[in-house]
């Protein structure tokens, strides 16, 4: 059984007032908190505000400079659904053929149902962790849930992609990590669209209390390279004093699918939080990342690996926001673009009244291999302070003929030294990843991707 999102998302409006029943009868059934289902009633009212989403899809308005570049066709709605039954297929092993992941917990979602979960150990439940589906979490932890589900999140353009997310999101994990608990192993979640037309609407919320350690994993994939998919999918990362936080997301769904994301970190004082993500498939796909250093000496790294081809476009939108002094922020997105291909990086430096002594850092560089292909830059800086060091940049280039023939003149075919620079300049951001079976995982995607 599975319910069209057209049944549920046309606009609110005095027309269609039999729309707005059905969504309230699927509050009524899902034997939810009032507090979130309240939340998820003032979510669809501000999805559906002004008519923007159709059962076609979802509009996007041209003179809004947030989707600057961005395709203006409208997020295609028409045929997704939200499955009600447990996928019954075997899903794949992302690590089958690698180094193991060492995690400390796992779960595995197809289609936004839960098929697979491998609990903490019993030394990390005594220590006070919790890593639950979602769900799970807002029915035995709802006040630690409350305290922080959609209240952190922001959106930079997705207004309505996030809104319809917090109306309808049920899958995801909640992880909390008390004050002075390290785990190195990795907290491994994965996401498959499965079914044709699938609908996700993921959610991860991390909690790091004070000197706490955290490492996680959101992996997003398909089952099969035909299925069409609809994901809106958030995460949220809130830290406490010192803690160290270390996310890694692989957005690695196939050709057919569109996929928004929006990341939110709140850095505490001297907290360390660093972030990758991996953008890989999807006809389209829109990434946004908020991030606010709220205390004094947070430091902040974001990265992110992105490799387009055939007609693909992705779009990337940031935002660091130092609120304190003597914060510091580094932000590196690499772009590799083949074929007819598009990429689009906007992102904002804003240091607020009071945050002396911030250091921010923001580069974007795009590597062209095909002259057709199309890779727009709009990196931007707010400063409302004095003593402060910020620089940003943007980088367009295709490979370097002298490096080419360097290599060709030692002997190397023109395919190998061709590869060894593509994937020298992926590299950099690979080796940050520190766990050496996510490395080796990523390494394998991109020449997976090249192979195609």
């Amino acid at each position: 059984m599975s319910v069209t999102l057209a049944e549920t998302l046309a606009p609110v409006a005095a027309t269609s007032p039999a729309l707005e029943a059905v969504f309230e009868a699927e509050l009524a059934q899902s034997r939810e908190p009032e507090w979130l289902v309240n939340l998820r009633r003032e979510a669809w009212v501000r999805a559906n505000h002004g008519g923007k989403i159709s059962e076609n899809g979802i509009a996007v308005d041209k003179k809004d400079e947030r989707w600057r570049f961005s395709g203006h066709k409208g997020w295609s709605l028409e045929d997704a659904t939200r499955s009600k039954n447990k996928f019954a297929g075997k899903l794949p092993d992302i690590f089958a053929d690698g180094h193991p992941l060492a995690c400390a917990g796992q779960l595995t979602y197809a289609d936004d149902i839960l098929t697979a979960q491998t609990p903490i150990s019993a030394d990390l439940a005594r220590q006070g962790v919790i890593f639950l589906p979602l769900a799970e979490a807002i029915a035995k932890h709802p006040e630690l849930v409350r305290e922080h589900l959609f209240k952190h999140d922001r959106a930079l353009g997705g207004v309505k992609f996030l809104a319809l997310h917090q109306a309808y999101t049920r899958a995801g994990a909640f992880l909390y990590v008390p004050d002075n608990v390290e785990v190195p192993a990795t907290f491994f979640v994965a996401h498959w669209a499965a079914s044709p037309g699938a609908a996700l609407f993921p959610h991860t919320v991390i909690i790091a209390g004070a000197n706490a350690t955290v490492n996680f994993l959101d992996y997003f994939g398909s089952t099969d390279e035909t299925s069409e998919a609809w994901v809106a999918g958030a995460a949220t990362v809130i830290t406490g004093p010192g803690a160290r936080v270390f996310r890694k997301s692989v957005q690695n769904l196939n050709g057919r699918s569109l996929a928004y994301h929006c990341d939110t970190a709140i850095c505490g004082r001297d907290a360390d939080v660093r972030n990758i993500s991996v953008h890989l498939g999807g006809e389209r796909a829109r990434y946004e990342s908020y991030s606010k250093l709220n205390g004094p000496g947070a430091n902040l790294e974001l990265c992110a690996l992105t490799i387009a081809s055939g007609r693909q476009e992705f779009d990337q939108r940031t935002f660091q926001d130092h609120a304190a002094p003597r914060a510091k922020s580094n932000l590196l997105y690499k772009n590799a673009l083949l074929d007819e291909s598009r990429t689009i990086f906007a992102g904002m430096i804003r240091v607020e009244p009071g945050a002396e002594e911030t250091d921010a850092y923001q580069q974007n560089r795009n590597l062209l291999l095909n002259p057709a292909a199309e890779a727009d830059s709009l990196p931007g800086l707010e400063i409302q302070n004095q003593n402060v060091r910020c620089t940003h940049g943007a980088t367009t280039s295709r490979l370097d003929p002298e490096e080419l023939f360097y290599l060709r003149s030692r002997g190397l075919p023109k395919n190998t030294a061709y590869q060894l620079l593509v994937f020298g300049f992926f590299e950099e951001v690979i080796q940050r990843v520190e766990d050496e079976a996510l490395a080796e995982l990523l390494r394998k995607l991109a020449r997976e991707k090249f192979g195609k």
